[in-house]
């Protein structure tokens, strides 16, 4: 009796180290190298327009209510993730609220940022702010993201991949979650940190990699749970009304 007793925490501590890995590793995702071009040459007609949005974004910044929306989004806690989504899903997502969900989208967005790591590596493309040698929108990020690479876009690849899944758990709100995934990216621009084809190729890897996750047993098993509660919840929702 006291052995089962011992090893029962043991097993719980096991089960919550393994929901916290990656479904599959860096290696095992489809990589953009492969599949997307390089960054746009200095000298092309690509990054005159990379350019240009750099400074469509500088200009975004006078508007206060979008500049402070960039600034939070620099977050890439699972936790913000979804508060922002919240809204256009139309049902609170928390850990709390939704678990099924909560786990889903957190075990999702740990395993596809590794769709970014290796093109992020192997290019070490310049961010903008330090490419013009000005400031950005979220100061206390610079000096950390210096010298990491801007090619695809981390915090694009994660909210293009939450809009992904979240619109497949609620089609009827799809317009809305997509266009708040889409706004995540685009805020990177207005906060300096990523050139427009870095966003760019953020959502096509970000689509790439949830392709991949959907051939997994494990991550079918995730999204059918959390298909049931969402149905569920929504059950809940129309008796109350």
């Amino acid at each position: 009796m006291r052995k089962s007793l011992v090893l029962i925490p043991l097993i719980l501590l096991a089960l919550i180290a393994n929901a916290q890995e990656p479904l599959l590793t860096p290696q095992q995702m489809p990589n953009p190298i492969h599949f997307l071009p390089p960054p746009p040459d200095t000298t092309s007609a690509a990054f005159a327009y990379d350019q240009a949005q750099y400074r469509w974004g500088k200009l975004q910044r006078q508007d206060s209510l979008r500049a402070a929306i960039a600034f939070s989004d620099a977050n890439w806690r699972i936790e913000y993730i979804c508060h922002i989504f919240s809204k256009p899903f139309g049902m609170e997502l928390s850990k709390e609220k939704t678990p099924a969900i909560f786990r889903l989208l957190y075990v999702a967005l740990i395993t596809n940022d590794g769709v970014g790591r290796l093109p992020k590596k192997h290019y070490q493309r310049t961010r903008p702010y330090v490419y013009y040698g000005e400031p950005s929108l979220v100061p206390n990020d610079e000096e950390e993201l210096r010298h990491n690479g801007s090619y695809p876009s981390g915090h694009t690849i994660e909210g293009w991949s939450a809009a992904l899944i979240l619109s497949e758990l609620n089609p009827d709100s799809a317009n809305a979650i997509l266009a708040r995934g889409y706004m995540y990216g685009q805020s990177r621009i207005i906060a300096g940190y990523h050139w427009q084809s870095d966003v760019d190729a953020g959502m096509i890897a970000a689509s790439a990699g949830i392709a991949r996750l959907h051939a997994d047993k494990r991550f079918q098993r995730l999204l059918k749970k959390a298909c049931r509660e969402y149905r569920k919840k929504l059950c809940k929702s129309s008796k109350r009304r």
